[in-house]
């Protein structure tokens, strides 16, 4: 089945255009017709399969355009992979006209509080500097209609389950919330089981190496 009979707007399907593609990875396959539904989705997925879009693509094409007021939430683990969804998120919604502003520690404050006071539409952070800008009073999360939890996994095992809580006690309760993880570990069944709202699980070949997609090259030194 083509992007196009997925049920996805018209600028986000424009911009799907533009990045080459027509037909969707099996994990883009499954969840997008569930976010778009509105239901909360449980993925796994290799890295390299397309799990970012899989999210992201469904969510902007459910946003209005801007209302001044942050609407979206992608919870990452580390700065890295903060930095490439927030690339991500900009490819993709390039026809939309959201606006997205990552949030991430190790730089100042400066322009993320400009970012977050403008009210972006979308908000990609890692938990620790979210929190701070949230005890500063100038990440407000009242108005977030989608969390994503990505890679799960890797904030349990950096010691992050706890701020994440702390973050979706401040967000309204009748959002929607996906999360994504290779693994699930009990504390992650427990956050799953506190957050979530009768969620549906997708599973896609999963292995413990990377997709066939990713390209591993030896160079000698």
């Amino acid at each position: 089945m083509p992007f196009n009979k997925l049920g996805l707007s018209k600028s986000v399907l424009d911009g799907v255009k533009a990045m080459g593609w027509t037909d969707p990875s099996p994990i883009q396959l499954r969840a997008i017709p569930l976010l778009l539904e509105g239901t909360d989705v449980i993925g796994s997925a290799q890295t390299g399969t397309g799990k970012t879009a899989a999210f992201v693509l469904p969510i902007i094409s459910k946003l209005s355009k801007n209302s001044g007021k942050s609407r979206v939430l992608i919870l990452e683990p580390t700065r890295e992979l903060a930095s490439q969804v927030e690339t991500a998120v900009r490819d993709y919604a390039r026809f939309t006209g959201h606006t997205v502003a990552v949030i991430y520690g190790g730089v100042g404050y400066g322009k993320q509080v400009d970012a977050l006071k403008s009210g972006v539409d979308i908000i990609v952070a890692t938990p620790g500097r979210l929190l701070d800008h949230m005890q500063q009073g100038v990440a407000k999360l009242g108005d977030i209609s989608h969390v994503v939890l990505d890679e799960a996994d890797r904030m349990l095992d950096m010691g992050f389950l706890p701020d994440v809580r702390r973050i979706l006690d401040k967000c309204p309760k009748d959002r929607v919330t996906a999360l994504f993880s290779a693994t699930i570990p009990p504390a992650i069944e427990t956050l799953i089981q506190w957050a979530m709202k009768d969620p549906e699980t997708i599973e896609i070949g999963m292995r413990r190496s990377p997709a066939d997609t990713i390209k591993h090259v030896i160079y000698p030194v």
